[in-house]
């Protein structure tokens, strides 16, 4: 599946909006903005130097993100997530954020709460699953 530049860009922005909920970078969040920032294409300094402003960077806007596909949508949500639970204190407005963006999106709540209950009961499933982006590009 292709993946717009416009969705590509709004992937990346929403795991930033969402790293910076808790006004903290953790070094897994750092890691699984890497890994996607590279599978989609940008340039290395481009994504080192958001990492480095991230929690001063007032133009990153929280509104939550429309995607044309459905499916670009779901697999957002799942890395979302992944991110969202690779600290270990989770903040409840991260999750709150991801479900603003799944509603956006026309994501059927069941969906939504499988897969937050995949995370919320498998301590550390993030760090065995691989990031949902893979699977469409």
């Amino acid at each position: 599946m292709g993946i717009s530049i416009k969705d590509k860009s709004n992937y990346l922005k929403g795991l930033l909006i969402i790293a910076r909920k808790d006004n903290q970078l953790a070094a897994n969040e750092k890691k699984i903005i890497r890994d996607i920032a590279i599978k989609l294409g940008f340039a290395t300094d481009f994504y080192e130097d958001i990492l480095k402003s991230l929690l001063a960077n007032k133009y990153i806007v929280g509104n939550p993100i429309l995607f044309s596909d459905i499916e670009i949508a779901k697999s957002f949500i799942s890395d979302g997530l992944k991110l969202a639970y690779s600290v270990e204190v989770l903040a409840d407005n991260k999750i709150e954020w991801i479900k603003k963006v799944a509603s956006v999106n026309k994501i059927d709540e069941k969906w939504f709460q499988e897969k937050l209950e995949k995370f919320k009961s498998t301590p550390n499933f993030w760090m065995n699953s691989e990031l949902a982006l893979y699977s469409i590009i």
